[in-house]
């Protein structure tokens, strides 16, 4: 499954975990359990061993991203602004947790401690497009936005 992943590190070498937990998630877009499962058999680890690195990291996802992955900004200026509501009215929209994907795949929210945008705190960003100075009563709309943009993708992209 990975074999041209693991084909630049050395069979039991337990110093390329880290590298080659970047290269897996860098193909998949997060670490599938059987890619470590695989990557502790080739470095002669238990998947204990893999799971503990690629849960102990911030870095590594255990599952896929949705297609619109919202930053919510909590860092000083945001959250004087009262970003921790913006936060919890994505929840309640979405019907998810911080950290998580909605079922359909669509949406993803996670939250970053600075987005470096502090002059239109509270700001977020969907996709790296920013929103700022949203208030809770903005959200319903701007996720409606999105699933229409999703929508429409998916009817061209039917047509061709």
């Amino acid at each position: 499954m990975h074999n041209k992943l693991f084909e630049k590190y050395d069979r039991g070498n337990r110093s390329h975990l880290i590298g080659l937990l970047q290269d897996v998630q860098d193909v998949y877009g997060y670490i599938p359990e059987i890619a470590m499962i695989d990557i502790g058999e080739f470095l002669e680890l238990p998947t204990s061993s893999v799971f503990g690195v690629a849960t102990f990291y911030n870095q590594f996802r255990l599952t896929p991203l949705g297609k619109n992955v919202i930053n919510v900004c909590r860092g000083t200026a945001c959250h004087v602004k009262d970003s921790a509501n913006i936060l919890f009215a994505l929840e309640n929209e979405l019907g998810i947790k911080v950290g998580m994907t909605t079922r359909d795949k669509e949406f993803t929210i996670e939250q970053v401690a600075c987005i470096g945008a502090c002059s239109i705190a509270p700001v977020i960003s969907i996709n790296g497009e920013y929103f700022g100075r949203l208030k809770t009563k903005d959200i319903p709309k701007l996720i409606a936005e999105f699933k229409k943009k999703d929508e429409m993708v998916e009817n061209i992209e039917g047509e061709e």
